[in-house]
């Protein structure tokens, strides 16, 4: 085996690639909750995560799923829109909470600015929770407000109508 090293076997996550140990750590350093964004194939998942000795708690989750029963959203479950309709509502369950500042955890592949995850992370700060980030994100890697409405969208949807209810 050529990962051992005089330690031993590293860890199994990170043998498999699925954790960055080094990064974990100093998101973990800023001792608030974390923001986890992914964006699958077919949806959107945000999840706040609070780092426990015993593993990670999930304190929040949500997922642009929910969007067709809940707000009558039609279309698909994983463009700009529906990722920044899906921010909205994950930031206004974050507020119920009583956070007000999280720490965004991108993920390990590296994220096309303007992209879903940061319309995802655009409609948390439109909810009001404040983001702690470095200079790297700035207003230039959110998308612009008409992508956001999906005026870019071929087949017009009912993303404004659901934005304008999210944000009362």
């Amino acid at each position: 085996m050529k990962n051992i090293t005089k330690n031993g076997l590293p860890y199994k996550r990170k043998r498999q690639g699925r954790t960055d140990y080094r990064k974990r750590l100093s998101l973990l350093k800023a001792g608030r909750p974390r923001l986890v964004i992914r964006r699958s194939l077919k949806n959107i998942v945000i999840q706040l995560v609070q780092f426990t000795p015993d593993g990670d708690k999930v304190l929040s989750s949500t997922s642009s799923q929910t969007l067709p029963k809940s707000h009558g959203l039609k279309g698909s479950l994983k463009n700009i829109p529906t990722a920044y309709i899906t921010g909205l509502l994950a930031g206004n369950k974050i507020k119920e909470l009583k956070i007000r500042e999280v720490v965004p955890d991108l993920g390990s592949r590296k994220p096309h600015t303007t992209g879903a995850i940061f319309a995802a992370l655009k409609g948390i700060t439109d909810a009001g929770v404040s983001i702690s980030h470095g200079k790297e994100l700035e207003a230039s890697v959110f998308p612009v407000e008409e992508r956001l409405k999906g005026e870019h969208v071929t087949k017009k949807q009912n993303y404004e109508e659901i934005i304008n209810k999210l944000k009362k």
